[in-house]
C-alpha cells in the first residue's frame, strides 16, 4: 500500500462468487446489520441517537418488513469487526429473505496504530466474505477529528476504504472530505471529546448515508 492509500502488493482481486437478489415474489423481509465502531454505537449523542437510528427513521419502509439491529461497539478496528460480524449477524439474519450488511470502521485502526494496508485487507475480507454468501454490503467511511496528524491518517484509509469498495461494486458514503472543515462538525467535536460529535454532527453523518446512494440500495423510493 502506498502512502496515497492505492492498492500495494497486499491486495487481493476481487472475484464476485455470488449474487445478491431481491426478492420480487411475496412481502419482503430485510435484516439489516449494522457493524462498527463507537461511531456505529452513537457514542457522544446525548439523544442516544447516533447516525444508525437517524438513518433508519428516515427509511421508508411502509412496504417492506425491515428489522434493525446496532452492533457497533465502541473500541472497535476492522479487525475485530472482521472477526466478530461472522458471529453477531447470522442470529439476526435468520429467517430474513434479504440480508444486508452495513459497516463503519476506521478511526480506532488509526488510534490502535494498524496499517492502512492491513485496514484495507480486513475491510476486503468482510466485503468478500459477505459477498461471497449472497449478503448486500455498504460502507460508512471514517470521519474527521480536530488533530490535524490524525486527519493526514484518516484521510489515507478513507481513500483506501473508498477504493476497496468501488473495486467490489460496493455503495461507499466519503465522510471525511465533506466534513472537513466543516464549521458545525467542527464545533460539535470541540464540544465533545474532539472525536466524537454530538447531536448536529451525528445528524450530518445521517445526512451524509441518506444522500449517499442509501435508498438506491435497500431499492426503495425516496
Amino acid at each position: 500500500m502506498t502512502s496515497q492509500g492505492r492498492p500495494g502488493p497486499t491486495d487481493i482481486e476481487y472475484t464476485p462468487s455470488a449474487e445478491f437478489h431481491v426478492q420480487h415474489e411475496g412481502p419482503r423481509d430485510i435484516g439489516l446489520c449494522f457493524v462498527g465502531d463507537g461511531f456505529v454505537a452513537g457514542y457522544g449523542d446525548p439523544k442516544a441517537l447516533g447516525w444508525v437510528s437517524r438513518v433508519v427513521g428516515r427509511t421508508p419502509a411502509q412496504e417492506v418488513a425491515l428489522s434493525s439491529y446496532n452492533l457497533g461497539v465502541r473500541g472497535s478496528s476492522s479487525a475485530d469487526v472482521m472477526a466478530r460480524w461472522r458471529s453477531e449477524c447470522p442470529p439476526r439474519w435468520e429467517g430474513r429473505s434479504e440480508r444486508r450488511l452495513v459497516v463503519g470502521v476506521g478511526a480506532e485502526d488509526v488510534e490502535q496504530g494498524i496499517t492502512t494496508a492491513r485496514s484495507r485487507l480486513n475491510l476486503a475480507n468482510v466485503l468478500d466474505e459477505a459477498s461471497s454468501t449472497g449478503i448486500a454490503t455498504f460502507v460508512v467511511g471514517p470521519t474527521p477529528t480536530l488533530d490535524a496528524e490524525v486527519n493526514a491518517r484518516l484521510q489515507v484509509l478513507a481513500e483506501a476504504q473508498a477504493d476497496v469498495c468501488h473495486r467490489r461494486g460496493v455503495p461507499f458514503v466519503d465522510c471525511f472530505a465533506p466534513l472537513q472543515g466543516h464549521d458545525q462538525w467542527q464545533s460539535d467535536l470541540a464540544a465533545g471529546d474532539t472525536v466524537h460529535p454530538g447531536q448536529a454532527g451525528y445528524g450530518l453523518i445521517a445526512w451524509l448515508v441518506l444522500n449517499g446512494g442509501w435508498h438506491r440500495w435497500l431499492q426503495l423510493a425516496d
